[in-house]
């Protein structure tokens, strides 16, 4: 009988989990069906080529608003969408930067570092300022005011039982408004460059040469095991930096065989197309989770942002005088936050995607390999400053 009720009970157990499997199957495709068209509606208003960010923002939050409203029940955010995102878009943002001159690229490494602990620094000051303000515990105001991801940041605020909401609403409206106003400046900054071409419906949008085709599932393949081992080892962002490793390296990969020597391949359009799609998706998901936001803490929650942006600006106008880059350069490099998407608009741009990486890069290797100091910092602040309140 005993065995029985735990073969019962394990049945249900399955059965309870691909319900949820298939549950969230259904509500990304519905996000990524309702993406798609709504990109391709905004990439005809010449926003650029990350016009599908925002169709995936708007699918996102959509969405889960309406799955919300029609079964009386709250979807948490999907986090394998953006991971499957960072690794289809660090797939052809490795392509792109695969014949680049990296080798320069050294010699900044300094400015790289120096920008990542601006905002790091800043991170801090502006929690100050932030758990002040809003009568918010320290310790969550700087979970929540520095660059480092929203669901990093929010499960260790979770960790130490303080209010991991906060941290997520705060993290989440940085990256929205970065991811908004960031490609829109950029794009108007890049009306007069002449070395600046933005391709929203390039030719190679998707083909079905078989050639092509087995090309494009062994890179995949090859991206999958790549993924893997930057997971066994931890490397930070090891969707994207594994996916990039791949992407550099396939080309060089399949001159090694002679009857492939000739070939100079690079994933279809699509692929970007939807990596874009389910950064945006991860995005607007975290909107549409979250119904009971009230207007005082949005504003509160506002004042962090705009700080941080602001703190954003002034390391990238010490970066144009520290460096021979333009200012859209130095912009894209020091956007506090949403390394794939502002590496994705540099490459929708043609507009030295190479540094943007690189930076980009750094500062995620930087972050995330010093957390562990930053977070005995952050307790250390906590337990040495008066706090506003408990959580």
């Amino acid at each position: 009988m005993l065995n029985k009720n735990l073969i019962s009970a394990q049945t249900e157990k399955i059965s309870a989990l691909q319900q949820t499997i298939l549950g969230k199957l259904i509500i990304l495709l519905a996000e990524l069906l309702f993406a798609l068209p709504v990109g391709f509606v905004l990439a005809r208003f010449r926003i650029g080529g990350v016009a599908w960010i925002f169709g995936g923002i708007v699918s996102g939050a959509l969405v889960l608003t309406a799955y919300r409203i029609l079964s009386k029940e709250t979807a948490e955010p999907n986090k394998t969408v953006r991971k499957i995102g960072q690794l289809l878009v660090g797939l052809v943002v490795g392509f792109s930067i695969a014949h680049g001159d990296m080798s320069a690229l050294y010699s900044q490494l300094h400015i790289f570092i120096f920008i990542t602990l601006f905002l790091m620094l800043s991170g801090i000051g502006i929690g100050y300022i932030y758990s002040r303000i809003s009568q918010t515990n320290l310790l969550t105001a700087m979970l929540a005011t520095t660059p480092g991801g929203i669901g990093i940041m929010s499960s260790i605020a979770a960790d130490y039982g303080k209010n991991a909401s906060v941290v997520a609403l705060v993290q989440i409206i940085r990256v929205t408004t970065i991811v908004f106003f960031i490609p829109i400046l950029a794009r108007i900054l890049a009306v007069n460059d002449a070395n600046t071409v933005v391709s929203i419906f390039p030719a190679n949008f998707f083909s079905t040469d078989i050639l092509y085709l087995a090309l494009l599932l062994l890179s995949l393949a090859l991206t999958f095991v790549s993924v893997s081992i930057a997971n066994i080892v931890k490397i930070p962002a090891a969707f994207f930096f594994g996916a990039l490793v791949v992407g550099i390296s396939f080309n060089y990969l399949l001159n090694l065989f002679p009857l492939l020597a000739n070939l100079d391949f690079k994933p279809p359009f699509l692929i970007s197309l939807i990596g874009q799609a389910f950064l945006g998706i991860s995005i607007g998901e975290y909107w549409g989770s979250k119904p009971n936001l009230g207007q005082k803490t949005i504003v509160y929650a506002l004042i962090p942002v705009g700080m941080t942006m602001g703190a954003g600006f002034v390391a990238a106008a010490i970066a144009t005088f520290l460096t021979p880059w333009d200012w859209l350069t130095c912009m894209l490099v020091a956007a506090p936050g949403g390394s794939a998407e502002m590496i994705l608009v540099s490459l929708a741009l043609n507009h030295n995607v190479e540094i943007v990486t690189a930076g980009h890069l750094v500062r995620l290797i930087a972050i995330h390999a010093s957390l562990p100091l930053w977070l005995l910092l952050f307790r250390y602040l906590d337990r040495l400053l008066p706090n506003s309140g408990d959580n």
